[in-house]
């Protein structure tokens, strides 16, 4: 796991800032497949080894938290194991949600547990209640947690 951060030329972040700002209205509208293709372009842009990079991180948490929502539970999967070698991905709680949410949707519960703790130690219980109750339900089943 890389804890090295490398910053992008100006043009290229700009490049990559255009192309998220497009997949995120895209995303807005509930357009997740047309949200990921922009994702995806701005993920070319990024220079190898893309783990190495900031950029790295929102844009693969973009494209699982899209692929999630679209029901692209093993394309959101491959995001999320690929962005937790990016910076700052551990202890994002948002990653750890959604991470845990695709491990108990894809039937791997005690790794789900695990992430779905995290999420709740980074976060509290807040950032569960835009999300469908059953996740919750499930970590209360597996953790000493008053709700």
């Amino acid at each position: 796991m890389t804890t090295e951060r490398q910053e992008l030329d100006a043009n290229t972040h700009e490049a990559i800032k255009a192309l998220c700002a497009i997949g995120d209205q895209l995303a807005g509208k509930r357009r997740f497949e047309e949200a990921i293709g922009e994702y995806n372009k701005a993920w070319e842009l990024v220079p190898e080894p893309k783990n190495e990079w900031g950029a790295s991180t929102w844009i693969l948490a973009a494209i699982a938290d899209a692929c999630f929502l679209a029901g692209y539970k093993t394309s959101a999967l491959e995001a999320l194991r690929y962005v937790m070698t990016c910076p700052d991905a551990v202890g994002n709680p948002f990653l750890h949600l959604r991470l845990g949410q695709v491990l108990l949707d894809t039937g791997l519960p005690d790794a789900a547990a695990e992430e779905l703790i995290r999420a709740y130690m980074g976060a509290g219980k807040e950032i569960f209640e835009l999300e469908d109750p059953r996740y919750f339900e499930f970590l209360k089943s597996k953790a000493n947690i008053q709700a």
